[in-house]
This record gives C-alpha cells, sequence and structure tokens, in this order.
C-alpha cells in the first residue's frame, strides 16, 4: 500500500447556477457562463430549483439565470416560484429569454428578475448583465442618486422632438434609439441626454426601455412652479447608467391637463441640465405642441411612403403656416423607406415630396421584425441588434447632429 500522501483538489465554490428545462436548448449560455466563472457553475432543472434555493447549500449563490423559450410559458407560476425563493435566498436572477410574449417577460420581471438578456445572447452581453447585478446595492433600482450627480444646471441643451404624423409610423423607436445614440456618441466625453415622453395617454418609451412609471413624473407636471433642480432629477430615471428618462405618467391623463406654461418650465430645466433633450411627442396636436415646436432646434416628423401620411402632412403644413409658425424647423423622415436597388420606390419618394412640397431629409429603411422584438425586450437596439440597417441609420443621424452641434458650439465660443 502507498505511503504517499493523498492529494485533494479543493473543489471549485459554485456562486452561480443556470435554471431551465435543459441547458443544453442553450448552448450560448453554456458557453458564457463557462468564459465568465469558469467551473464556478452549475446547472438545475425547473423541477429542482424551488427546494435547493431553500436550501442552506444555495447560500454562497450570489445570481441565477433563468433560460426560458416559448415553450415554457406553460410553466410561468413554475418560474415565478423559483424567482421568488431566489430573491428570498438574496439571490440575483438574470431572465434569458427566447421568443418569450412580452407580457410574460414584464411579470417575470415585476415579480423580481433583475436583468434580462434576449436569446441568442448578444456578444458580451451576459457579462455586463452579471456585472450590474453583482455592483447594484441591494433593493436599490439602478438610477441611483450618484448617477446624477454629473446634472448642475449650467448647460444650454438641443431640443429634439419627434412626432409621428400617422400612427405606427416608429416615432417612439426613432425617440428611445436616438437618445441612446446621442449618450453614446462620444466614448471619452459623453454627452448628458435626457428623453422625455410627453404622450400622456399611450407613451410607451419607458416600455421600450423596460422602465418603471412612477406617481413623481404627474406630480413634477401637475406642480412645475414649485419644480428646482432636486425634484427634476428625482423625476427621471436612468438606463444603464447613461440615459436620463422621464417616462409618461403611471395613469392615463388628458394631454390638456398641463399647460403651455408647465412645458415652457419643463423644457427650460431640461436644457439647463443636459446637453441633449429628446422629445417623444404625441400624434395629437394641443396647445402646447406650439411650445416645442417654438423651442426646438429641430423637429422630425416622421411619415411613410402612404396616402394617410401624405395628407396629415398637407393638414400640418397648412396649420403651421396659417399660424405664422416655424415650420421650416420640421425635417421630414420617412421610415422603412425603399431600398437603394428599389428605383420604382425611389421614384415615389421623390414624388410625394414634390407633390406636398418638403424636403424628405431622413430616410430610415425597414429593420423588420427585430425591431418590434428589441422594443418589446426592452432595450435599445444598440444593445442587442447593433448591426440592424435601421439601427446604423439612426447612428448615422447622431453623428450629423452631434457633429453640427459641436461645430455650433466651437463658433459661438469663437
Amino acid at each position: 500500500m502507498s505511503t504517499e500522501p493523498i492529494v485533494q483538489h479543493d473543489t471549485p465554490q459554485i456562486v452561480a447556477c443556470t435554471i431551465s428545462r435543459d441547458v443544453q436548448i442553450f448552448e450560448l449560455l453554456i458557453e458564457d457562463m463557462e468564459a465568465a466563472l469558469g467551473d464556478s457553475w452549475g446547472d438545475l432543472s425547473f423541477d429542482d430549483a424551488e427546494a435547493f434555493l431553500g436550501q442552506p447549500e444555495a447560500q454562497g449563490l450570489q445570481f441565477v439565470t433563468i433560460a426560458m423559450d416559448a415553450q415554457d410559458e406553460d410553466n410561468l407560476t413554475t418560474v415565478s416560484d423559483i424567482i421568488m425563493a431566489a430573491k428570498k435566498a438574496g439571490i440575483k436572477v438574470i431572465l434569458i429569454a427566447e421568443d418569450v410574449s412580452p407580457a410574460a417577460l414584464h411579470q417575470l420581471l415585476r415579480e423580481g428578475g433583475d436583468e434580462f438578456v434576449p436569446y441568442p445572447l448578444p456578444e458580451n452581453e451576459l457579462a455586463r448583465a452579471i456585472e450590474r447585478v453583482l455592483t447594484a446595492a441591494p433593493d436599490e433600482p439602478a438610477q441611483s442618486t450618484d448617477e446624477k450627480r454629473k446634472i448642475t444646471g449650467d448647460r444650454a441643451g438641443v431640443v429634439i422632438p419627434v412626432q409621428g404624423l400617422a400612427g405606427g409610423t416608429g416615432a417612439t423607436t426613432l425617440a428611445v434609439n436616438l437618445a441612446w445614440e446621442l449618450a453614446n456618441i462620444d466614448k471619452t466625453d459623453p454627452p448628458l441626454v435626457c428623453l422625455i415622453d410627453l404622450d400622456f395617454q399611450f407613451g410607451t418609451a419607458a416600455t421600450y426601455l423596460d422602465l418603471p412609471r412612477r406617481e413623481a413624473v404627474l406630480e413634477l407636471l401637475t406642480d412645475t412652479e414649485a419644480m428646482d433642480n432636486e425634484s427634476f432629477t428625482q423625476a427621471l430615471l436612468v438606463y444603464e447608467h447613461k440615459l436620463h428618462v422621464l417616462t409618461s405618467p403611471l395613469d392615463m391623463i388628458p394631454l390638456d391637463m398641463i399647460s403651455p406654461a408647465d412645458i415652457t418650465r419643463l423644457i427650460d430645466m431640461a436644457r439647463a441640465n443636459f446637453d441633449y433633450v429628446v422629445i417623444d411627442m404625441p400624434t395629437t396636436m394641443v396647445e402646447w405642441s406650439q411650445t416645442i415646436l417654438e423651442a426646438a432646434h429641430v423637429y422630425f416628423a416622421m411619415i411613410e411612403l402612404d396616402m394617410r401620411s401624405a395628407q396629415n402632412t398637407l393638414r400640418i403644413k397648412r396649420a403651421l403656416q396659417s399660424e405664422d409658425l416655424p415650420f421650416e424647423k420640421m425635417r421630414f423622415v420617412l421610415n422603412r423607406a425603399p431600398g437603394f436597388t428599389d428605383l420604382n420606390g425611389k421614384s415615389r419618394v421623390k414624388r410625394l415630396a414634390e407633390s406636398l412640397g418638403i424636403s424628405i431629409d431622413v430616410l430610415l429603411p425597414d429593420g423588420g421584425k427585430p425591431v418590434s422584438q428589441s422594443g418589446d425586450h426592452g432595450a435599445p437596439m444598440a444593445v442587442g441588434i447593433a448591426k440592424n440597417p435601421l439601427r446604423k441609420e439612426i447612428l448615422k443621424l447622431a453623428k450629423s447632429l452631434h457633429e453640427v452641434n459641436q461645430a455650433d458650439t466651437v463658433e459661438a465660443k469663437a
């Protein structure tokens, strides 16, 4: 019998677990977990997870990733119970979802999911999600006061409203993604960007960024005379430490409940604190629409290549010109524009512009189904579908706006 001592290798401490119907379905998740944690993670099935999370052995877990697809929507109750067990044990939850309906996903996020990452996993997104959940303070949302420390009240921001001239033209998609691109346009000296959703009834900017709606928004809007820097910034949420958002109110309110004076004070406050103020406008024209137009540096009007957009463009053109309002501030954006090789489509665009007496300044391609899926998942296109043609064009637009603004700033200082 050998007298050599037995060498015992320490088993790596398990700090995370994947939970799924079958983890082999999510091969990219396995690869990313190994890249992030090496051997310090385990795997649980839906059937075993809840019981394990209630045992002392689970106390060493820092987070779990719950991976699910459309087939698992029939098992939402089990998934919800697993999330609640994890939260009870103080364990963070990252949801990995493929083809899961927005309603189901939002339900799970409300019940305690800390982060969401779409599957197939975007490059490095799981690692970033892990970093976010592990560095966030307990029971504290990502939008903390520290992230608002750069707001100083000494700026003169550029006001950029976006309005759809017909339903479904993609105004909110442009507003949300343009704001995000501007917030990331300069890595060394990123500008401060505020996105304001003024569609008080059906605004969806919060949905597109997976942000909660708060009662503080209505309190701010209905008492703007008492508004100061502190109350304004307290009403804002911060998306991914970069983009400040004033969502639409928690409850539906009449559009005319807010006066032009309220809107003026709101815009002045936002301009004083941010380099760019992107405003998602309601489709309806109201009394304070004129206030926004007069405050705007450039006003994007979203249209499509159809009769309703053409008729509504003529209506708004006549209305503004009859009141001697600055129609020239409007920049028409054609969404779902024909492709480069569609000569017939390009000819239709030219005829549309000529018949309306306008210039169509921006052509945005049809990004397809991934664009709506990105919005349903609560993330800007740059996060999950960075190579989408629509995202690329919005990035170009953001770069152009920033370059013009930078040139104007240099000229003003000179």
